[in-house]
């Protein structure tokens, strides 16, 4: 028993690794055909992340919104559902918090905030819970509903911040009427980031415990990992899939509300900044695991922050860390693979030897 947990573990922590630097190697590869020195760019990669105080802070503000992202795929994923409607449920959560905040806008910034993030959240968690009613009541495919939401969600943003909510001194970059300065989300005292990293980190901690700790948790990894056993249990899994699933879309929505509520001001198409698919690949490197995703989140979030520096100092387009995330994203879903290979082969080695010994 301890060395098949030590097989796990291993394999957990060593497969990622091996395919992030499998990635590294490729991204290289791409980068030396386009003309730039690998070494260089990772170089700059490197000092644009987390060679200074101020660079780390500018990859931690990146990396709040990712924690939050990755929670939606993250969560569904110990149901056994695959759930890529990051985005759309940040563009709904982020569009409830402008509302919220336009609303209640001489209200005390205290109760603002709090209403904000809780439209966000409401939003973002009834956005994918449509996708989980539609799982469990019409059978509808999650993965293909929440990634064509996204495309709704963005068509909605368009249409609000271009039409209602718009306002008319945004001329050349539509957008909603800014929340009041003073509603919005300060820094943490002395740091350039925002609370909103606060928020990533608790909510990663928090769905954590919620997993791992709980009769409730315990309840969705049985059913993921057996959904007829589970009935077959007695276990409720409509209502296991409705309830995660809005708690992965409060979490991308509340990313949202961060993004409006201590970055951009307003709603507009900045919000639609691919952080929710971002997040996707932070959970699926985290192995769905919200506390690694705190890790990861910080690791891409360096990689997002350098983009500016790899087109000053590489002539290399700003979309190369797309690229990059291609790239990752790729390799990860191969690893998938290996997961308990060398672990057969080891058992089957063993097996042998005691059939050996007897």
């Amino acid at each position: 028993m301890i060395n098949r947990y030590n097989s796990r573990s291993i394999e957990a922590l060593c497969i990622p690794l091996a395919a992030l630097l499998f990635s590294l190697l490729l991204f290289g590869i791409f980068c030396a055909f386009a003309g730039a020195d690998p070494f260089g760019v990772y170089a700059s990669i490197y000092r644009s992340a987390f060679g200074s105080w101020r660079a780390f802070q500018n990859t931690l503000l990146r990396a709040a919104p990712l924690m939050l992202s990755s929670l939606c795929t993250a969560l569904p994923a110990r149901l056994g559902l695959v759930i890529i409607g990051n985005e759309g449920a940040i563009v709904v959560g982020g569009l409830g918090a402008v509302a919220a905040g336009l609303a209640l806008s001489s209200a005390p910034p205290t109760v603002v905030q709090i209403a904000m993030a809780i439209a966000s959240i409401v939003c973002g968690g009834l956005w994918i819970g449509a996708v989980g009613a539609l799982r469990h009541y019409r059978g509808v495919n999650e993965t293909i509903s929440s990634l064509l939401l996204n495309y709704i969600a963005i068509a909605l943003l368009n249409h609000l911040v271009g039409g209602p909510m718009r306002d008319p001194s945004s001329l050349n970059k539509p957008s909603s009427y800014p929340i009041a300065e003073i509603n919005m989300l300060g820094d943490i005292p002395g740091t350039r980031v925002h609370y909103g990293l606060i928020y990533g980190l608790v909510a990663c901690v928090i769905a954590y415990f919620l997993i791992q700790r709980t009769t409730f948790g315990f309840a969705a990894r049985v059913a993921g990992g057996n959904i007829r056993a589970a009935r077959i249990a007695g276990l409720p899994v409509g209502k296991l899939t409705m309830m995660i699933c809005f708690l992965a879309g409060s979490c991308a929505g509340l990313a949202g509300m961060v993004e409006v509520a201590a970055v951009h001001g307003r709603a507009n198409e900045s919000l639609n900044a691919n952080y929710g698919y971002s997040g996707i690949l932070v959970a699926f490197i985290a192995r769905h695991n919200p506390l690694a995703a705190t890790l990861v989140a910080i690791l891409l979030g360096g990689i997002l922050a350098s983009g500016g520096s790899l087109q000053r100092s590489h002539n290399l387009p700003d979309a190369t860390v797309l690229v990059f995330q291609g790239l990752v994203f790729l390799v990860v879903l191969f690893s998938e693979s290996l997961y308990g290979r060398f672990f057969k082969e080891r058992s089957a080695v063993s097996g042998q030897g005691s059939a050996v010994t007897t």
